[in-house]
């Protein structure tokens, strides 16, 4: 009795599993904004300004001591780093943040900078404010104007510290916005970036500890402001660089400071993600190929070295070659011809020498001479022209004499 064939299971196992695991290969393969639960967040590239995540970045809420960034602003802008500023007296509400000044300490623009982003002092916050305009009234007005100024339309300053109020708010793309401008100042990018720090400029040292915690667990975490108060909840605006990409994050109103850190970590973790370095160019790759007139040739034209670019999901890398079409021999292998230049988006990430693949010499030129000899005749038609020439002079000297009388 025969067997009946035997049906390929395994293979049928084997295809419904790779089926079944096709569509988390896929998600993997494009990963997902992660869902968090802070009531507003926001996630960009912080060279090009591209929005990579967000929700609702756009409403206006309760922004606590990441108003201190705008306090922080406008001292870079009007105040000299070594001026001394005097205390105020300041009369704060229990919990609040301070630096510990005494009414009439004096103390440095540069060390009340660090007091005033690093453990988010509110003393820290009003000594600025009057040093800038005279009073925290004016001071507010600055504040102000500088938000229109910069284009924060949903912002506005109730205070120069961050105290709950009607008239103080603003919106995660606001908060990105003004940690970007102030993140072209070499002090601020210094200040956000200190895990811990001693004063020396007012009437006793400070030992002061940066409250953004990120700072200190994870190196690549770079600033810049938290905040927390019971309207806002906790905020915190957060950079990191990693593969050459540096990322801003906004989240407000976080439950709690480990669900605030945690959001933001992944929300810049979701973003790295979106990048990858690509090879522009491989080494000794054929760019183009250049004429040789004078050789009746052509010759490659190869990169000399690789060229590679960290570049963002979907973005490509446009490669342009400067080289001449056309080139006089003689060329040696490796000579350098032009430059191949990449750009990403518009902005140059860097360039490689572009040489000769293959040397050529000149076509030999022809000679005069040479010329000559081909038309004159070879040396045997020259004794058969002689030989032929003698006999003709033979016979007509023969008929001559034969004609002559006798």
């Amino acid at each position: 009795m025969s067997q009946a064939p035997r049906r390929p299971w395994g293979i049928v196992c084997l295809a419904l599993a790779v089926l079944a695991l096709w569509p988390a290969r896929a998600a993997a393969s494009h990963p997902q904004p992660p869902d968090i639960p802070a009531k507003a967040w926001l996630l960009i590239d912080a060279d090009d300004h591209t929005r990579l995540a967000a929700h609702d970045p756009d409403t206006s809420r309760a922004m606590a001591s990441t108003t201190k960034l705008m306090t922080a602003y406008l001292s870079l802008r009007e105040l000299p780093l070594k001026k001394m500023l005097t205390a105020p007296a300041y009369h704060p509400i229990p919990g609040e943040s301070l630096l510990g000044l005494e009414p009439g300490e004096r103390m440095t623009v540069r060390d009340l900078l660090y007091g005033l982003l690093l453990p988010s002092g509110n003393d820290a916050a009003v000594t600025l404010a009057d040093g800038v305009a005279g009073s925290t009234d004016a001071f507010v007005g600055q504040m102000n104007k500088a938000a229109r100024r910069l284009g924060l339309d949903e912002t506005s300053y109730a205070n120069p510290i961050g105290l709950d109020a009607p008239g103080n708010y603003s919106s995660p793309r606001d908060l990105a916005n003004l940690a970007l401008t102030l993140r072209h100042n070499a002090l601020f990018r210094r200040i956000v970036n200190t895990p811990q720090i001693t004063l020396h400029s007012g009437e006793h040292p400070r030992t002061i500890e940066n409250h953004n915690d990120l700072v200190i667990t994870h190196p690549w975490v770079n600033g810049v402001k938290t905040g927390y108060t019971p309207d806002a909840g906790n905020v915190l605006v957060a950079s990191g660089t990693q593969k050459g990409v540096t990322l801003l994050s906004v989240v407000m109103g976080a439950p709690g400071i480990p669900v605030r850190d945690a959001d933001t970590l992944r929300l810049l973790d979701y973003g790295f993600s979106l990048y990858s370095t690509r090879q522009a160019v491989r080494p000794g790759e054929q760019l183009a190929s250049a004429r040789v007139p004078n050789a009746d040739a052509s010759v490659p034209l190869e990169a000399r070295g690789g060229l590679s670019a960290t570049v963002r999901r979907g973005q490509n890398i446009d490669v342009t070659v400067h080289a001449p079409k056309s080139i006089e021999a003689p060329i040696h292998r490796g000579q350098k011809v032009g430059v191949a230049k990449a750009t990403l988006a518009g902005e140059p990430v860097g360039s490689v020498p572009v040489v000769a693949g293959r040397g050529e010499k000149p076509t030999p030129a022809t000679s005069p001479v040479a010329d000559v000899d081909d038309v004159l005749p070879g040396p045997r038609v020259v004794v058969w022209i002689i030989c032929v020439g003698l006999v003709a002079i033979v016979i007509l000297i023969g008929t001559a004499l034969a004609r002559r009388p006798g």
